[in-house]
């Protein structure tokens, strides 16, 4: 049987369930699906790498993912490594039984996605699918879209059969991902947008009780999205934004398509149209040429806005991006920012859990003591619940980053 290492995001997720879907019956190979989004993630993977080939030193190493299709020449030189595919070709099974050390096309040419069926997630409630890959923009930090090349989408008909799959093999809740997940449908007939695909997807698929959608770009969430926001019950009451920054120059130097002003516009939209919405936010700390000012924005962004779970990364410098050729924010005051920026997320997601206690919960059961509730906020458990099961409960409290609740089921 194969094994699958996966790093980096719910994109890699989704294709390493494919990859053990195409190499079951591949004894003695393991898969590393690499990330490339910083230089961190693509340490941590030739670290595991090589402790791999150690404990392994019989088995066959296959290594895939964005890293590898951006820099193939460094992992096929690893002495680790027997074999390097590129990310177009770890979809397809007959790259598994190839012999030469590297297999990695132009990405940029590709115009497929990962339209196969998969069944199952593991062992998890919680079942990731890929709706959209790859990237039309180019954000001045950002590598990914060397590694996932142009944007493309899965039609609905192809969406709608993976999530009905996953639903009638139990699956509770299925979170819609892509690399540029609001740019889903521009080359499809019609060009429905995210919101379309939101509202007919639950009509399509009436079994599946929720549906979560990852990260977006709030510059490209339509009416329609708005819409589906207040009146899709199924779709749940938890939105996580690429916002990256909150001071307007900053943004521009990013080259991202919106500003300040749209993404407090947003989050205040949403939440007039679905009290109790949550809202998650992706941010760099320490962009070229940020000033302790700028910065200043970003922290007051997390109030503004009312947000409640931060994802927070000191920037990387990613060679090959332009800013990568921008005056640098020493090393030391990035690391200080993201950790000052990760305490306001903490101090806000406090906030919010604080305000849930004495509420009612429906919580999606992970392990048999914990689980996440419709807004996303982690549930402590009172006494066990079968894993995978919604189960109705009451917030007792909060404490130590989750809400403590009791079953009353």
């Amino acid at each position: 049987m194969s094994r699958v290492v996966t790093f980096g995001c719910r994109l890699n997720a989704f294709e390493s369930e494919v990859i053990k879907s195409l190499t079951h019956g591949e004894d003695g190979t393991i898969v590393v699906n690499t990330c490339a989004v910083t230089a961190e993630a693509e340490r941590q993977a030739r670290q595991a790498i090589r402790k791999l080939r150690r404990e392994n030193p019989d088995a066959r190493i296959v290594v895939t993912g964005c890293a590898a299709q951006i820099d193939p020449a460094t992992y096929a030189a690893m002495p680790e490594i027997d074999r390097v595919l590129g990310n177009a070709e770890k979809l397809d099974a007959r790259s598994y039984a190839g012999t030469e050390r590297l297999a990695v096309g132009d990405i940029m040419i590709a115009r497929d996605t990962a339209e196969h069926l998969i069944t199952g997630f593991g062992a998890r409630a919680r079942a990731i699918v890929q709706a959209q890959n790859g990237c039309d923009h180019r954000c001045t930090f950002c590598i990914i879209p060397f590694g996932r090349g142009p944007s493309r989408s899965v039609p609905l008909g192809a969406l709608a059969r993976q999530v009905r799959a996953l639903a009638e093999g139990g699956v509770r809740e299925v979170v819609i991902s892509g690399v540029d997940l609001t740019s889903w449908g521009e080359d499809l007939p019609g060009k429905p947008g995210l919101g379309q695909m939101v509202r007919r997807l639950l009509a399509a698929v009436p079994e599946l009780e929720r549906l979560r959608l990852s990260s977006f770009d709030v510059a490209e969430a339509d009416e329609d999205l708005l819409r589906a926001i207040a009146e899709e019950k199924r779709l749940m009451p938890h939105f996580h934004l690429s916002l990256q920054s909150g001071d307007d120059m900053i943004l521009k130097r990013m080259k991202r398509r919106h500003g300040r002003a749209d993404a407090i516009g947003f989050c205040e939209r949403a939440r007039a149209l679905r009290p109790g919405i949550a809202f998650g936010a992706d941010f760099i700390a320490g962009f070229p040429t940020e000033s302790e000012a700028m910065f200043a924005r970003t922290l007051d962004l997390v109030d503004e806005c009312g947000l409640a779970f931060l994802h927070v990364f000191p920037y990387s410098a990613r060679r090959g991006t332009p800013a990568a050729r921008m005056p640098q924010v020493p090393k030391a005051a990035r690391q200080e920012r993201a950790l000052r920026l990760r305490e306001a997320g903490g101090r806000a997601l406090d906030a919010h859990l604080a305000r849930r206690v004495g509420s009612a919960a429906s919580v999606l059961v992970e392990t048999p003591r914990f689980g996440r509730d419709r807004d996303y906020a982690p549930v402590r458990l009172d006494r066990d619940a079968a894993p995978g099961a919604v189960v109705a409960a009451r917030v007792m409290g909060a404490d130590a980053g989750e809400l403590r609740a009791a079953l009353t089921g």
